[in-house]
């Protein structure tokens, strides 16, 4: 079944879904975008072709879609998600759902126990990281002790972090600092820069002291994007270790043994399908299929399509809510942590929160 939803924004967020609608037309269906003016509404249209309104009520007045996806900037979030709640509608919103604790606070307040948020956090879903998922709740590393991210910002770190160790929503003692130094930056969000000249960029490297279970966070400014920055991701277990790809972990007193997550893409050298992920496998069995094999999408894409469709199923009360607000909120939580230990140089304990 497709799944219909309504995007509120039209800024650079909003044109990943567009663009992920356009390409999978027997997937999604965009019901309608809302945007401040006409003109823009015009521009929306004459790129996308899907129609606009320049107010929630007016779209709902023209269709009630599965869900409506929240795309707009930090600040004005929380309105947008209380709105659509106040209809009586499931509602998506962009990571964060609150810009500061406060915010969070009073969001969880008005609308935390209706049931009708989800997060747009896709990082557990990319194919890699969902695989990894995997062999680590097969247990075989045996019991997860430490997780360490060097690749994305924050709460999307953090959310990598609480899931793969399986915290939930326990305290996190906090101990942050950051350092800068020089490294070129020749590719941003936005292109090439033509500049190879070292500029002053600053890592933040944080420990995350669960009571018996740390996650590492260690991010230098860009790297998502930066090509001489790596991204790497390292799980520790009882028994082994997942260090990005390969897999140490005992069989028995004396035998530890690799292996090695393997994927299945096609359309390389004389392969003449297509250029795409088919499945991740593990010692020869499958431990991740790529729900949309054959739309040659990167794994971004393929992890927020899945978001997409998962929300959808869930606002039908066809599947479970793939990232409700608590969730998101506390991976907020911990990364404005985050960000007050480097400011204060000391340790940041968090509390026990309502949406907990």
């Amino acid at each position: 079944m497709s799944t219909a939803f309504a995007v509120i924004g039209s800024g650079w967020r909003t044109r990943f879904f567009l663009r992920l609608a356009k390409a999978l037309p027997d997937r999604f269906r965009v019901a309608g975008v809302v945007t401040r003016s006409a003109e823009r509404g015009d521009e929306v249209i004459a790129e996308w072709g899907v129609p606009t309104f320049r107010s929630v009520d007016d779209l709902l007045r023209h269709e009630r879609p599965d869900y409506v996806l929240a795309s707009v900037p930090w600040a004005v979030m929380p309105d947008a998600v209380r709105e659509v709640v106040g209809h009586r509608m499931p509602v998506l919103a962009e990571t964060p759902p609150a810009p500061d604790l406060a915010g969070l606070r009073s969001l969880w307040a008005d609308v935390g126990r209706s049931g009708r948020v989800q997060v747009a956090e896709q990082y557990l879903l990319m194919p890699g990281h969902a695989a990894r998922r995997s062999l680590v709740r097969d247990g075989v590393i045996g019991e997860p002790t430490s997780v360490q991210v060097s690749s994305t910002h924050l709460y999307h770190a953090v959310s990598l972090i609480r899931g793969l160790l399986g915290v939930g929503f326990a305290a996190a003692e906090v101990r942050a600092s950051a350092f800068t130094a020089p490294l070129a930056n020749p590719l941003e969000f936005s292109g090439w820069t033509g500049d190879d000249t070292p500029k002053q960029l600053t890592t933040t490297i944080t420990t995350l002291d669960f009571g018996g279970r740390m996650g590492l966070y260690d991010f230098t400014d860009n790297q998502w994007w930066n090509p001489l920055r790596a991204r790497r991701i390292v799980v520790r277990g009882s028994v082994g270790e997942i260090v990005d790809d390969r897999v140490v972990r005992l069989v028995d007193p004396t035998t530890p043994v690799e292996s090695r997550l393997v994927r299945r893409q096609t359309g390389v050298d004389l392969d003449l399908e297509l250029l795409d992920l088919k499945h991740i496998s593990f010692d020869g069995r499958v431990v991740y299929r790529n729900p949309f094999a054959g739309a040659a999408r990167s794994d971004d894409d393929i992890a927020v399509a899945d978001l997409l469709e998962r929300t959808g199923a869930w606002s039908r009360e066809e599947g479970p809510p793939p990232y409700p607000l608590a969730e998101a909120c506390q991976d907020h939580l911990i990364s404005l942590a985050i960000g007050e230990s480097v400011r204060t140089g000391g340790p940041v304990t968090t509390a026990r929160e309502a949406w907990a």
